[in-house]
């Protein structure tokens, strides 16, 4: 529960500046798990591609798909700067342990740094999970409706992150999705796609030269970790983000005023080998309110950020029954209400 706002909050200057010392990079910390990470996906891969029985080649796909997440959310803390002191070397490590999952860097560098980040829950500027209100959503095709109501049933986060995120502002996305057209955007998606293709052609490759089925390999070696990865991703993003707490504005100033670095969010508690197996990205409030904090000393950020604000930081102990409930009944919002409300 959220405690009583019987105080001010700090400013977010203020807080930052009490959380400083966290922000402090380490080159041979981060190059030391970007090679654990890499080592034990490239491990994975090399495991469904062997003449193994296909129980071991399930859990190695399985290996596949939780090193997609363990390097993206690397490449995320390049993506935001804080993962070594240098620039360029985040920018060329960022765009390493981006490929797994198939994401351009600079493309997510625009949409999540500039959009989420700079905006977040702001409508119109955050499009990241965004909500129709009723009289949008009543607006709005069937076929769009109904595909709304899959994205919001609790189910079906894989596939909105899939073709809301990935398809429309990650891969190839049009000039109206991005806003126009830059050669690095062409250029990190082309660097993805080649990752994409050698990684394919060598699935195939290994199931001819020990005479395997190729869709086999193809399936558990690379289609079943990136659908399960855009799962994964839509559910984080979802839960940090979707809570009958939480609250969405469409006035700028409003937006401001009720300080979305930390109301904007939640920090999901999960049991610990869960954030410890996800480089801690649930210590999500800290990550919010400074972006340059690196992933390593996320969770004593977050922990001293909680000390400092007495409890006001939205909380939720994860539990399937909430989730459920959040999904019940978070599925559009009344602006004018400030509320969270069901579909018709």
């Amino acid at each position: 529960m959220q405690a009583a706002a019987s105080t001010a909050l700090p400013s977010r200057k203020e807080l930052r500046t009490a959380l400083l010392a966290f922000s402090e990079k380490s080159s041979a910390a981060a190059l030391r798990l970007v090679a654990l990470d890499y080592a034990l996906f490239l491990a994975g891969v090399a495991c469904v591609a062997s003449p193994t029985h296909w129980g071991i080649k399930l859990l190695a796909s399985l290996l596949i798909w939780v090193q997609m997440a363990r390097l993206f959310i690397i490449g995320h803390d390049a993506c935001h700067q804080s993962l070594t002191p240098s620039r360029d070397l985040n920018k060329w490590l960022g765009r390493l342990v981006f490929l797994p999952s198939l994401t351009p860097f600079k493309l997510w560098e625009l949409g999540h740094n500039m959009a989420h980040h700079g905006f977040t829950n702001l409508r119109g500027k955050d499009y990241v999970w965004a909500p129709f209100s009723p009289a949008e959503f009543a607006q709005l095709p069937r076929a769009r409706q109904r595909l709304e109501r899959i994205y919001r049933s609790g189910g079906g986060h894989w596939l909105y992150y899939l073709i809301e995120l990935w398809w429309k502002k990650l891969f190839f996305p049009s000039r109206a999705e991005v806003g126009g057209k830059r050669s690095i955007f062409m250029g990190d998606c082309l660097m993805v796609s080649a990752f994409g293709l050698v990684w394919l052609a060598s699935l195939i490759a290994a199931a001819h030269f020990t005479q395997q089925s190729a869709l086999l390999l193809i399936g558990l070696g690379f289609l079943l970790p990136f659908l399960l990865w855009n799962g994964l991703m839509g559910f984080v993003i979802y839960v940090h983000h979707t809570d009958q707490r939480v609250k969405w504005h469409q006035d700028g100033a409003a937006w401001a005023k009720a300080q979305p670095h930390l109301t904007a969010t939640l920090h999901i508690q999960f049991p610990r080998f869960i954030g410890a197996l996800l480089h801690n990205i649930m210590e999500h409030p800290a990550h919010h309110l400074d972006m340059t904090i690196p992933l390593y000393q996320l969770k004593a950020a977050q922990k001293q950020l909680d000390s400092l604000v007495s409890g006001r930081i939205l909380k939720r102990r994860f539990t399937w029954a909430d989730y459920w409930d959040t999904a019940r009944e978070c599925k559009l919002y009344d602006f004018e209400k400030e509320k969270w409300v069901r579909f018709p």
